[in-house]
């Protein structure tokens, strides 16, 4: 099976190197500049109980590449549309892609029974460049749980192993899943496979949605915000409205508000995503979480005050740090 791993950051570097690893697939990784270089030369090198080195093929010219049969889309959400005619480039008839970024996927209400079935959100998808180019139809989707930073190009601090929640949209157990699912077991990756793919985005947005904002403004880890009772009443205060917004598009959490607090300040002292962007003074992605939470409180009509305010005050602090970002300008209720 010919297995693409398109945006090999900290996520995508370190699952790439697990596929290759597993040995069974041909796997090819997408990155760009720095980052390409050093892993073509020194492979993806892995921090974590010590250091260990896995070779992988890596590449910045993605339309070089013969079609694949499953391209793992890890890119940050914010540069999916640019990078959309890209992929698209890898896809033949039968190609599966994989969506294993952070926030809401583009393809959230595709064939979604109710009233908001195949809504766009701009926040995700601005011109719904990603849902005409890459169909729905093709979509695995995909949640990856670690606590993975890439320190220096090609190389990546691992402080919780990979596991994956994977699931088609529709619920079915098909022949794709399987095939990718046992691709994950062979590379020794933690994978369950799950019929609502939409409750497992949900549960580590719920986190994200917070504590990502949160750490714009404050600097804080994950546990530093957890701890604090100021950081932790916020963080709170975001998720039940967000809770809130999942209710009424029909998801359901399978743990309480408190309970996935505390899985996120079980990591650490580990910086969100978010926070290591904007120390690295790129694009920071707050359109896919917090901004795309408030498009879809719109769309419901539910209430979310303290999610926009803290939404809004961390925009202002990414566009003061990070000139010309896009973080994605949402109007809430």
């Amino acid at each position: 099976m010919k297995i693409c791993i398109f945006g090999a950051g900290a996520i995508g570097a370190y699952l790439g190197a697990c596929l290759t690893a597993g040995g069974r697939d041909e796997v090819v990784l997408v990155a760009r500049g720095a980052r390409c270089a050093a892993m073509r030369g020194d492979g993806v090198r892995i921090q974590r109980a010590g250091q260990t080195a896995q070779a992988v093929a890596c590449t910045d010219s993605p339309r070089s590449l013969p079609t694949q049969d499953v391209v793992f889309l890890t890119t940050k959400a914010h540069d999916a549309p640019s990078t959309a005619h890209e992929v698209a480039s890898l896809l033949g008839p039968e190609t599966t892609v994989v969506t294993a970024m952070n926030g809401v996927p583009w393809w959230y209400f595709a064939d979604l029974t109710g009233p908001h079935r195949d809504a766009t959100l701009r926040s995700v998808d601005p011109g719904g460049i990603l849902k005409d180019t890459i169909l729905a139809s093709r979509v695995v989707g995909a949640v990856v749980w670690t606590a993975a930073t890439m320190v220096e190009p090609g190389v990546v601090q691992v402080r919780e192993a990979m596991r994956l929640a994977l699931g088609e949209p529709s619920g079915a157990d098909t022949e794709r899943l399987r095939h990718i699912r046992a691709a994950l077991d062979a590379a020794g990756v933690e994978v369950a496979t799950t019929r609502d793919i939409r409750a497992e985005v949900w549960l580590k947005l719920w986190g994200n949605l917070a504590f990502n904002p949160i750490s714009v403004l404050t600097r804080a880890t994950l546990s530093g915000i957890a701890r604090d009772p100021g950081g932790r009443a916020a963080v709170r205060a975001m998720m039940v409205e967000a809770e809130a917004v999942a209710h009424t598009l029909g998801v359901r959490f399978p743990v309480d508000v408190d309970q996935r607090i505390s899985m996120a300040e079980g990591i650490g002292p580990h910086p969100t995503s978010s926070l290591q962007d904007l120390d690295a003074g790129k694009a920071v992605e707050l359109a896919a979480l917090s901004g795309a939470v408030l498009e879809m409180a719109a769309l419901v009509g539910v209430a979310t005050p303290t999610l926009a305010l803290v939404h809004g005050l961390a925009q202002l602090r990414v566009r003061d740090s990070v000139p010309h970002a896009n973080v994605g300008a949402i109007t809430s209720r």
